[in-house]
């Protein structure tokens, strides 16, 4: 295995066939021998937190909160992940700290704390996570299927949804405008 991609991003080459990932920007949370696990940051769903919490039957304290819900892959998409802002003020059952900056949870303790705006300042809520087996990340790689950048927080948290892959491809000097899955001939 190459070294650990945890912290980086993955952003979708154009060529990409899987519709799940085209034009998409992948937060990794988790590479290692056993496989990889990331959350897509840039695809929204047509459902916003105040509609996850409705769904869970979480009363809301504050006003509606109509912040994006993401898909965040194409694996248990029932399922949801809080990808947020580390702090040691919060403590939930079930979070990955991922860096010393971003963290991780599934659990509902943490969406109870955001419908009462008492949670994590700076969240991402996705249903589902994108996953790789041991080696499939690798082969993905080596075909040019992805870019790989470290990550960063401003992008996750800071950036319009729909801005975060091209402000991601700026940092490596690549217009995701002037890509194309075509080569040519000269």
């Amino acid at each position: 295995m190459q070294h650990s991609l945890r912290n980086h991003f993955l952003i979708a080459m154009p060529g990409m066939e899987d519709s799940l990932f085209s034009h998409s920007i992948t937060y990794l949370c988790e590479h290692n021998q056993q496989g990889a696990m990331g959350l897509v940051i840039n695809h929204p769903l047509e459902l916003d937190y105040s509609d996850i919490f409705e769904h869970l039957g979480i009363e809301l304290f504050n006003a509606e909160d109509h912040r994006p819900v993401l898909a965040g892959g194409p694996v248990q998409t029932d399922r949801g992940f809080v990808l947020h802002r580390r702090s040691e003020r919060w403590r939930w059952k079930s979070t990955l700290h991922v860096t010393d900056d971003i963290s991780l949870t599934t659990s509902r303790d943490v969406l109870d704390a955001l419908a009462c705006s008492q949670g994590p300042e700076e969240s991402q809520v996705a249903l589902g996570y994108a996953g790789w087996a041991p080696g499939q990340l690798e082969q993905e790689l080596a075909a040019n299927s992805w870019l790989t950048l470290p990550a960063d927080a401003a992008i996750i948290f800071d950036t319009p949804i729909d801005r975060r892959a091209h402000v991601a491809a700026a940092r490596l000097g690549i217009n995701l405008d002037l890509l194309s899955s075509h080569s040519g001939h000269a």
